[in-house]
């Protein structure tokens, strides 16, 4: 008998979730015959067949006032949606992360009797508490990648499955250091300094500035200044503010993420995947963020957790130092930069902490576990 073909849609919203979903996508493939893939997403993720229904880069947006701004299109999307699921009726929806939209999205499909599964749990544990409900409301399984949210979740009567974290998976080196050094011209016998300033332009804004003004307090003799551009941000916003820095050792490192993460000595980095990955791979951090003034106003009331890095929050302790809002200033940063790189024996130690992280995420092939739970709620017989 011919394989059935099934429909699964998604709706992935910013960069970190087009990479993991890609990966799953992949193995979705590669094991269940016939798929179809509908819905929202970038590059990677179109690259394995998804069929968009509206451009990414209209999702890529964070914070309470810049969510604001596109109210009217995100109506618009879950208009549209509803009509889509109506008229289609996919087998599956799979909802990755990017709860704002998300959860609403999860309410539409299970009114159209549309199956959920929710990959990339929201943080409900840190802020909005009450999304746990819409959760168990609107979710038929919730695959998680953080080892906690599984407990928490079952404690609130939802299923759910900790299927690993897909970075396990995602971190892969293509060159040594020396031809990391030859392929963006760095001087291997300087110490290399890297900073990640974020995936969205309104986060370069912010981030890069402050960044490069602390990369200037460093002896240009001594480092050499390494800057990682994402794909998804505006290449003439980045450079602008690169080019109004001056630094005559700064470097603009628009691929081999990993490598610039492995090969540094130390990176400093906006919170969010990034922290994870970086931490992942053993290389010591310094953590910031900085929003709207209105968006950390309504932040500060909101959250519930004492931690924003990912990295301190999996490891449950204050390993890595977070610089948040007025704190995010260059001579913070640099003194905790320089509280590592003057310090070898906490250098070692935080590497060595940092090590706990593989044996922590590491355990599970999260694209393997998706399609486990894919095959069982398309209710596929091996």
């Amino acid at each position: 008998m011919p394989q059935p073909e099934f429909t699964v849609f998604w709706l992935v919203g910013e960069n970190s979730g087009d990479l993991h979903a890609s990966l799953v996508m992949k193995s979705l493939n590669a094991g269940i015959p016939g798929l179809r893939h509908v819905g929202i997403g970038g590059a990677r993720m179109q690259a394995e067949g998804l069929r968009p229904l509206f451009p990414f880069q209209r999702f890529n947006v964070m914070g309470f006032t810049e969510v604001v701004g596109q109210l009217g299109f995100f109506l618009k999307v879950e208009n549209s949606l509803r009509r889509f699921f109506a008229r289609e009726k996919p087998d599956l929806a799979i909802l990755v992360d990017y709860p704002g939209l998300n959860l609403r999205v999860a309410n539409i499909a299970d009114n159209q009797r549309i199956p959920v599964l929710y990959f990339i749990c929201p943080q409900f544990w840190a802020w909005k508490h009450e999304r746990v409900y819409k959760l168990r409301a609107s979710v038929r399984h919730v695959a998680c990648i953080l080892p906690f949210e599984e407990e928490l979740l079952s404690i609130h009567n939802v299923s759910a499955t900790y299927v690993g974290h897909p970075i396990a998976e995602e971190v892969a080196y293509e060159l040594d250091r020396s031809g990391f050094a030859s392929f963006y011209n760095l001087d291997e016998s300087k110490r290399w300094l890297g900073f990640l300033p974020g995936s969205r332009d309104n986060e370069v804004r912010r981030m890069l500035p402050v960044f490069l003004e602390a990369a200037a307090r460093f002896d240009p003799n001594v480092f050499e200044i390494l800057v990682s551009k994402a794909q998804t941000v505006s290449h003439q916003l980045f450079m602008e503010i690169v080019e109004s820095a001056g630094l005559k050792n700064l470097h603009v490192i628009d691929g081999y993420r990993y490598e610039m993460m492995k090969y540094s000595e130390l990176l400093v980095s906006t919170s969010g995947t990034a922290t994870l990955e970086a931490a992942y791979i053993g290389t010591p951090l310094v953590i910031g963020y900085k929003a709207s003034l209105l968006s950390y106003a309504i932040g500060r009331r909101l959250v519930r957790v004492k931690r924003i890095g990912l990295p301190n929050i999996v490891l449950d302790r204050d390993l890595l130092p977070e610089l948040i809002q007025n704190d995010l200033n260059p001579e913070n940063i640099q003194r905790q930069a320089l509280s590592f790189l003057d310090d070898p024996a906490k250098m070692r130690s935080t590497r060595e902490e940092l090590g706990r992280l593989k044996d922590i995420l590491g355990g599970k092939q999260t694209s393997a576990e998706m399609l486990k739970l894919v095959r069982e709620l398309l209710q596929i017989n091996d």
